[in-house]
């Protein structure tokens, strides 16, 4: 979107909303409110207050590592990547800005990068800066992108605000895997105690049990930096803990095999881990108690001694880390709006995403939106085959009970039907270019209605 979409009249002052937060998605999302002419009051704490991760007083800052992910047509980060640079995201153009070589990654020089979001911004003739810090959700037309260590106060009054029970502040999550990648052969659907069969079981003889509990016993947990607040609870007790306990602890815990015998055979088994569905199309299932914080390599070979996921395709592995993130699915739209606030809008780490792009991505939707909304229009949502698209409608559709952040990941679109001859690298690649051909098409879409000077027809969910 080059130009301003909507104008004010004679010179009269700009419609105008209020981006809370400069990180990835604040940032995002003022630049994309500014860019369809609306005036935009950016408010960030820093540097006049810095959260224990933050150094600076720069936008966009990058605490953690400094890749975007894999640029390649197979990937599910390289299809956001593409497109957001379609969107002419100011995450990505900086990125590509000050890039560092990294293979097939799109990396960058972290500092350079910061100082670039930040420039761009506050060159911005509609957009103001407000260095202070707030204890309340402002009026008007809102987005709120405070990110993982939101400021106790205004998390608090973000909490009373949607409800006590939707704000989470630990995110403790297990590993997903894909659908097409778990052997149905070994693994069975039932419910405990003849509940309906809404799970999937993966049995374990005695043998395979004991193989599992030795990996996990010699796993290597993740080291977590001084900010970060491992102080764990009974409800989510990494499995690892529980494994510390004792060599039969998860066999009375998460992996407890009573009432799950065999629905053909009667099998009885040593223990059985489960998987929960986790999106509306059941391409996604976690696994049940199995919250870790162990480096990724280990939780692959762990997810992988698991019978039935030999092949496990893992799109998103367990964490354990202090995270101020939104119950999405009981809360979102898949436009990012709040269901019973269409005048706030979400985005990044607080909406449930994982990731820098992600935040960035669901930062320019939410600021697009915010937009539409105080000029009159309404609300849009990129396209399923799109990966921000699929992003979007698994905030606003997945599973509420137990609910994990999400990155980008090529479970959160439709799947093309398997080919013969094709493997999957080939299926990943077509599903790039059709979501990228979809993505671009929508956003001719809009920008022609938006000049034409016509409303824009709502996507739905």
């Amino acid at each position: 979107m080059n130009e301003p979409a909507t104008r004010p009249p004679g010179g009269a002052e700009a419609p105008r909303i209020t981006v809370v937060g400069a990180g990835m998605a604040g940032s995002e999302a003022a630049l994309a409110a500014a860019r369809l002419g609306v005036a935009v009051d950016l408010i960030e704490m820093r540097p006049k207050k810095l959260t224990p991760a933050h150094v600076t007083g720069d936008f966009a800052e990058i605490v953690c590592s400094n890749s975007f992910g894999g640029e390649a047509e197979n990937n599910a980060k390289g299809l956001l990547q593409a497109e957001m640079l379609r969107a002419q995201g100011v995450v990505m153009r900086s990125a590509h800005a000050n890039r560092v070589p990294a293979g097939g990654a799109l990396a960058v020089d972290r500092e350079s990068f910061s100082r670039t979001v930040t420039a761009e911004l506050r060159a911005h003739p509609l957009i103001t800066v407000h260095e202070e810090e707030l204890t309340d959700v402002p009026d008007g037309v809102v987005v709120l992108a405070t990110g993982p260590l939101t400021a106790d106060t205004l998390a608090e009054r973000i909490r009373e605000r949607v409800g006590q029970e939707f704000l989470g502040f630990y995110d403790a999550a297990a590993p997903i895997v894909t659908y097409d990648s778990i052997d149905m052969s070994i693994a069975y659907r039932k419910g405990r105690y003849g509940q309906a069969a809404d799970y999937i079981n993966l049995p374990f003889t005695e043998e395979q049990y004991l193989a599992f509990y030795e990996a996990l016993s010699r796993a290597r947990a993740h080291t977590p930096r001084d900010w970060e607040n491992l102080e764990f609870f009974e409800g989510c007790m990494p499995i690892e803990e529980l494994g510390r306990r004792g060599l039969d602890t998860l066999r009375f815990g998460p992996m407890k095999p009573v009432g799950l015998e065999h629905p053909v055979t009667g099998e009885r088994f040593h223990a059985v881990a489960q998987l929960r569905q986790e999106d509306a199309l059941g391409q996604m299932w976690s696994l049940v108690g199995f919250q870790t914080g162990l480096k990724w390599g280990d939780q692959k070979e762990l997810v992988r001694l698991i019978p039935g996921l030999e092949n496990a395709e893992v799109v998103r592995y367990g964490v354990m880390h202090r995270n101020t993130y939104l119950n999405a699915p009981r809360l979102l739209a898949a436009s990012l709006a709040v269901k019973q606030e269409p005048r706030l809008f979400v985005a990044g780490v607080l909406a449930g995403t994982e990731g820098y792009l992600e935040s960035s991505a669901t930062g320019w939707l939410a600021g697009t939106n915010a937009a539409r909304t105080v000029l009159g229009l309404e609300p849009v949502v990129p396209p399923a085959e799109s990966m921000l698209g699929g992003l979007t409608r698994y905030l606003a559709t997945a599973n509420p009970d137990g609910f994990q952040p999400m990155n980008a990941n090529w479970g959160l679109v439709p799947e093309l039907p398997k080919q013969r001859g094709q493997g999957r690298r080939e299926r990943r690649e077509a599903m790039y270019r059709r979501g990228l051909q979809a993505f671009g098409d929508w956003l001719a879409g809009l920008e022609g209605a938006a000049h034409g000077a016509a409303a824009l027809p709502a996507a739905g969910a």
